[in-house]
């Protein structure tokens, strides 16, 4: 009988017993429909957005795989977080008359045939003259050879793995800065659509979320350019602090930086639901901090989420020394708090490894 009420009582209550940061234990959804995301692959292990990387990713067994894109001068696709060269490749070394005036070097002025010889390494950055990783302990820099890949050479690596391991890791893909890049002249929302297409994702049901910062451009992407191409695939609303500058309205000519102060409120979930699927919000903006900032505990925006349909994918967590913050003892304890108490469906994170032992472990519990 007791094993009867106990059957009858998941059935009506889908849910399993998670543990806070405080060690507490908390009801909360069923683990396997949590999931893993590859932050530009298994960055914490192998230099970002390499094809080494996202391999590494697949094979630690996460649910996807995040791909920053960006254009170039002559219309490729390219797996890069930012929209310059400069902070994980040798471009200022080969080619240093081809900055900005301020200073950075463009991937929209580069073909794709010269980015390809450049040389690709862990992010870093130039202190005092002097070159210095941006994660110390992670991938030396200028170690071994990584190259920047096209997105179709990502897609195809990855449904060959499907193929060949009979699962199946879907694609994250982040436009990145729409704006700048139709500032341009490149519809890169266009591009990325029509390749997404190409390769035979076109509806809901594909393993595919497509992101950006720009909820202006999401718009127009759920209501144009997909109906305008046969396709409806999920969304998911970046947001960013205004402080960060993400992205830019444009007004009578003018650029402004977009606010994104109206998406931290919970009673606008319902709006961003109108055209999104989901919501990556940066993940201090789901809680509540004590004065001291050992105690944390969600701010409600996780629950207006929900409530108005969307998913919940918060960004980034890291593994390094001082990105775990107070109110968790360690990396583990941080990933239990935001998948069982603050309720999260998926994290964006450096070390998938870790999150996919995490919601192994639960799930044995």
């Amino acid at each position: 009988m007791k094993t009867l009420l106990i059957v009858i009582l998941l059935s009506l209550f889908p849910l399993l017993v998670g543990c806070t940061a405080n060690g507490e234990l908390k009801k909360t959804k069923l683990t396997n429909q949590k999931v893993v995301i590859a932050h530009r692959g298994a960055s914490g292990y192998l230099p970002e957005h390499t094809m080494a990387s996202k391999a590494m990713a697949y094979a630690m067994k996460v649910d996807y795989i995040e791909q920053d894109l960006v254009m170039t001068k002559d219309d490729h696709l390219v797996v890069l977080h930012d929209h310059y060269l400069d902070r994980v490749t040798n471009v200022a070394e080969k080619f240093p008359k081809r900055s900005r005036q301020d200073g950075r070097y463009y991937v929209i002025d580069f073909t794709l045939a010269e980015i390809q010889t450049l040389d690709m390494t862990e992010g870093f950055s130039i202190k005092e003259g002097v070159l210095a990783a941006n994660y110390p302990d992670r991938f030396p820099i200028w170690q071994s050879k990584f190259k920047v890949h096209t997105f179709a050479d990502e897609i195809e690596l990855i449904q060959g793995l499907n193929k060949s391991t009979g699962k199946n890791v879907g694609l994250y893909p982040e436009i990145k800065s729409p704006i700048f890049h139709i500032l341009n002249g490149k519809d890169i929302s266009k591009a990325v659509l029509l390749e997404l297409k190409k390769y035979g994702y076109s509806n809901q049901d594909s393993k595919v979320f497509v992101q950006s910062f720009d909820a202006n451009e999401l718009i127009r992407i759920k209501m144009e350019l997909m109906p305008e191409l046969g396709i409806d695939l999920k969304l998911v609303q970046l947001i960013a602090m205004t402080s960060w500058k993400e992205t830019v309205n444009i007004k009578d000519g003018a650029a402004k930086p977009y606010s994104y102060d109206w998406m931290l409120k919970p009673e606008n979930m319902s709006k961003i639901a109108q055209y999104a699927n989901g919501i990556g919000p940066w993940k201090p903006m789901l809680i509540t901090q004590s004065e001291n900032s050992k105690f944390a505990k969600s701010n409600g925006l996780t629950e207006a989420a929900h409530k108005a349909g969307l998913l919940v994918h918060p960004y980034t967590f890291r593994a390094d020394k001082g990105e775990v913050p107070k109110y968790a003892k360690d990396f583990p304890t941080l990933l239990r708090f935001f998948y069982f108490e603050i309720g999260v469906d998926g994290i964006f994170t450096d070390f998938p490894d870790k999150a996919v032992d995490v919601l192994s472990s639960e799930a044995q519990n």
